[in-house]
């Protein structure tokens, strides 16, 4: 199944936005596999630089930067189109000229200044809304900084920063948000990830140690507390509207890795580490024998039922199993990441559409890591094979259409990071997600 010309994904992307058909036709969540494992040889995806730009284009086109966009933050909002853009512009700068990449960071701010109108409307104490990093303030104000820093707006980054370092203070309380203070989308985990790319992106500590230290011991606090009141095998156990998650979504295992993103906090603390250590071999216990993670731990499901996204399940648990081997050196993880990377091999070519949280790009990100972790050139390959699925008419006729089709985690801009971070895979890494920081 070979890539079509470049029209056949224009004939993807209006297919889109025209109509829907259900994934779930007893065809299970996931199309059939038929490409050759590699063999020696990689493919060429030097189609994608033509693709990008008309990709841009249709989703500039059908989701304008306008207040019909912003509802839903980074996750599904306008400001997650914002962050494509700017994630174009600055991962594929060696193919864009010069003009064109202004242009993408131009129209990145087109959508970072309507998102950024729009929450000033809502109280940042609502609900803790504002240390929201992926549905709330915080991801605005994070991802704004970057753009604005990128055009050399330096005082309007600067006042981003500062609302960022505001968002901050909502967070800190033990039981902020009660449905869940500590995961990735709305808690503390969260915060603590729009931090580490603020200070990754711009290059210098703008979110400082005694910032993020409160918010790391928070959450190791209200891990051991719940663990404590629940009898969790796990020490360090959280819950989201009453539900023990176990993936990258809402769960504990992306709460671990934002932890270990932190090692100036973990330093000379034995007893934190060990916490983190013990946890993190509690998530690696409830691995199932064909290597998936169940969405909560001890729940096991059909295969044809099984769920295999970044947000839950082997996709997204890989990133903690990636950090961890890179922090303490043990193969059991690096081993561990490779049977994530088997599974969605077999299983990721996934029916629900082209995005990064339950979609083929995110499947192909899981190869894009396993090649920064391994360097082997087999998962560029598998990376590159996932890439030419999506341009096929199997794909094309088959996949359902997202609730979202053009954001940033369910549809063409999530997709459009993973085109561009595969021309650069080298430097790859799943939005907001690097473990290599």
């Amino acid at each position: 199944m070979a890539p079509g010309p470049l029209s056949g994904p224009v004939v993807f992307w209006c297919f889109f936005s025209k109509q829907r058909i259900m994934f779930r036709c007893g065809r299970g969540r996931c199309f059939a596999n038929n490409y050759k494992d590699f063999s020696g040889t990689l493919g060429n995806v030097e189609y994608l630089k033509n693709l990008i730009p008309n990709v841009l284009q249709l989703i500039e086109k059908q989701s304008p930067p306008e207040r019909s966009s912003c509802d839903g933050g980074l996750y599904v909002g306008g400001a997650g189109i914002g962050y494509a853009f700017y994630a174009v512009a600055e991962s594929s700068a060696q193919f864009l000229v010069a003009n064109t990449r202004e242009d993408c960071l131009r129209k990145a701010l087109e959508y970072m200044k309507v998102s950024l109108q729009d929450v000033s409307k809502i109280s940042p104490q609502e609900d803790g809304i504002g240390a929201s990093f992926l549905l709330g303030h915080a991801g605005l104000y994070a991802v704004s900084a970057l753009v604005f820093n990128a055009l050399d707006h330096q005082q309007e980054a600067d006042y981003c920063i500062q609302k960022f370092l505001e968002m901050g203070n909502i967070c800190r309380p033990i039981n902020f948000f009660p449905p869940g203070s500590d995961e990735l989308f709305v808690g503390r985990a969260g915060y603590l990830c729009g931090s580490l790319i603020l200070n990754k992106k711009l290059g210098r500590t703008v979110i400082s140690s005694e910032v993020t230290r409160p918010l790391f011991d928070a959450i190791i606090v209200s891990g051991q507390q719940y663990s404590q009141r629940r009898r969790s095998k796990s020490p360090l156990m959280y819950s989201y509207y009453r539900t023990e998650y176990l993936g990258a979504g809402h769960g504990l295992s992306s709460i671990l890795q934002m932890l270990l993103n932190f090692p100036e906090h973990i330093a000379n603390r034995s007893d934190v580490e060990a916490l983190i250590h013990q946890s993190v071999d509690f998530v690696l216990s409830c691995e199932m024998p064909n290597g998936n993670y169940p969405p909560v731990p001890g729940e096991f499901r059909p295969q044809e039922d099984e769920l295999l996204h970044w947000c839950h399940g082997s996709p997204g648990v890989v990133y903690l199993l990636a950090k961890a081997y890179l922090t303490w050196k043990d193969n059991k993880y690096l081993q561990a990441a490779k049977r994530c990377a088997e599974l969605t091999w077999q299983r990721g070519l996934l029916r629900k559409g082209p995005g990064i949280c339950h979609g083929v790009a995110g499947s192909g990100y899981v190869f894009l890591l396993l090649y920064r972790l391994t360097k082997e050139d087999q998962y560029l390959y598998r990376a590159q094979k996932f890439c030419d699925f999506m341009q096929t008419d199997e794909f094309q006729k088959g996949a359902r259409t997202p609730d979202s089709p053009y954001s940033l985690y369910e549809g063409l801009a999530g997709t459009v990071c993973f085109y561009a971070d595969l021309l650069n895979p080298s430097t790859a890494a799943f939005p907001f997600f690097d473990v290599f920081s």
